[in-house]
């Protein structure tokens, strides 16, 4: 493995980080109706913990009103369960063919309870982007010692390790303020 083949990998697995926490901060409810929000919804299908998008077809009619259609009549029931335990502030209502999900207007209380919420799913991304780097350095360590690599090379390398992870932990820090922007505003 070369300095570059270790700077390619760092660089693909911080935006592979980057892609996973936008796809999570996507997941958390605003004050308007999204379908990201019910990624994490599993449907209890037969015995079988299914995602929710499996079961039913999901639209916005409204801004603030998602629907799901089940797709076998007969999962309305654990449609509503799995909605109501996934912890969304949600109150799904059925007429017997439609599952409505009416996307209520955030209290103060709860807003202030995602933000918290979005920070720490940040600090988790953080996390990980600093866990790719040391491993980074780790690797240029060994090369190193073995003497694949000068120790002015190493320095050099650790050096665009460390540019790569102040950028991408810049890049979480955006998503995280823009996620708390669009939470607070009323």
């Amino acid at each position: 493995m070369t300095q570059k083949d270790v700077l390619d990998n760092v660089e693909k697995k911080m935006n592979a980080s980057i892609v996973d926490a936008r796809h999570k901060l996507a997941a958390v409810r605003t004050g308007r109706a999204s379908l990201a929000m019910f990624d994490g919804v599993a449907v209890d299908y037969y015995g079988t913990m299914t995602p929710l998008s499996q079961v039913a077809k999901l639209s916005i009619p409204e801004p603030s009103l998602v629907v799901a259609q089940p797709f076998d009549p007969s999962t309305i029931g654990a449609i509503e369960k799995a909605i109501l335990g996934a912890d969304l502030g949600l109150n799904p209502a059925n007429d017997g063919k439609l599952v409505r999900i009416p996307i209520p207007p955030l209290t103060e209380e709860r807003r202030k309870q995602l933000v918290k919420k979005v920070h720490g799913m940040a600090e988790e991304a953080k996390t990980a982007i600093r866990h790719i780097r040391r491993e980074a350095n780790d690797e240029l360590k060994r090369m190193e010692k073995d003497g694949d690599l000068s120790s002015d090379d190493a320095r050099r390398t650790m050096d665009e390790v460390q540019k790569a992870t102040d950028k991408h932990t810049g890049s979480i820090e955006d998503l995280s303020k823009n996620k708390e922007k669009e939470l607070m505003e009323v």
